[in-house]
């Protein structure tokens, strides 16, 4: 889909503790920094619809297992794709694209390195109802 990344990340497996890469400067859809957080969802729990308006997402899912979705309404096409350890990759999401996403674990941690800083004029939400996506 276009105005999605998903880039492979490094784990360096260590006996004391591990560490997880999730983004340099140098990589694609790097496209600032504006700030960084850690979301949890609860298991078979479904956060969004929500459209940004400027930010560009930089998901990485350290802890657990999510699903995310991501709809462009102007082609009416869908973008999915579960990320864990096992499948331990950064989702790139553009702006100008609805996201929701659902825990698939006991317990699940995301991580956003977002372009710009929180501005809660700048994402558009909708209930989960108005797109209608199967959640399987």
């Amino acid at each position: 889909m276009d105005g999605v990344i998903v880039t492979p990340l490094k784990q360096i497996y260590n006996p004391k503790g591990d560490i997880f890469h999730a983004m340099k400067k140098s990589d694609e859809g790097f496209e600032g920094f504006g700030e960084a957080y850690f979301s949890t969802i609860h298991k078979d729990d479904i956060k969004g619809w929500k459209k940004h308006t400027k930010m560009i997402l930089n998901l990485i899912v350290p802890l657990g297992s999510i699903e995310f979705v991501v709809y462009n309404n102007e082609t009416k096409e869908f973008f999915s794709i579960e990320l864990s350890q096992k499948n331990y990759k950064r989702l790139t999401v553009k702006a100008g694209l609805w996201m929701a996403f659902r825990g698939k674990d006991e317990n699940n941690m995301l991580l956003n390195l977002a372009s710009i800083e929180h501005d809660s004029n700048e994402a558009i939400n909708v209930n989960l109802e108005e797109i209608n996506y199967e959640w399987i």
